[in-house]
């Protein structure tokens, strides 16, 4: 189930009804929104404590926050200080850009100490894994 196909088959999740409550907008409009693809929540149904918001037209501005590592700068728990200055600062969503390090169990850190909605960019470990790749054969 996601929100997309709940909303085309005309149905409110609790999702849908939070996100309303929090904009001062009836759960119709949301579900909507969603239908026509104008807004989003970011709830993955795997994560059972994330808080929800909408995103998209008709909505409040949301704050996105960007974090992660570099090749040069290593340092997970720096990282998670970001993430709670992030968090006490009122931002709605986290996006981890991390491209330095284990990725893995750095996106596996941040996951476990938040409940916002977090984004990756899976790409950047594609090309992680390609360019140690090539050092092997290179080296």
């Amino acid at each position: 189930m996601t929100q997309l196909t709940e909303a085309r088959k005309g149905r409110i999740t609790k999702e849908m009804r939070y996100v309303a409550k929090q904009e001062g907008l009836k759960p119709e409009v949301i579900k909507k929104g969603i239908a026509k693809g104008e807004i989003v929540i970011p709830a993955n149904i795997k994560r059972k404590n994330t808080k929800w918001c909408g995103i998209g037209k008709g909505l409040k501005t949301k704050v996105n926050a960007n974090i992660g590592t570099s090749p040069q700068v290593i340092d997970t728990r720096n990282e998670l200080k970001k993430l709670k200055t992030a968090e006490e600062a009122k931002a709605d969503t986290i996006m981890d850009l991390s491209i330095g390090g284990d990725l893995k169990k750095i996106r596996r850190r941040i996951l476990n100490a938040t409940d916002l909605p977090l984004g990756t960019v899976p790409i950047y470990q594609v090309a992680i894994d390609i360019v140690k790749r090539k050092k092997l054969l290179d080296g």
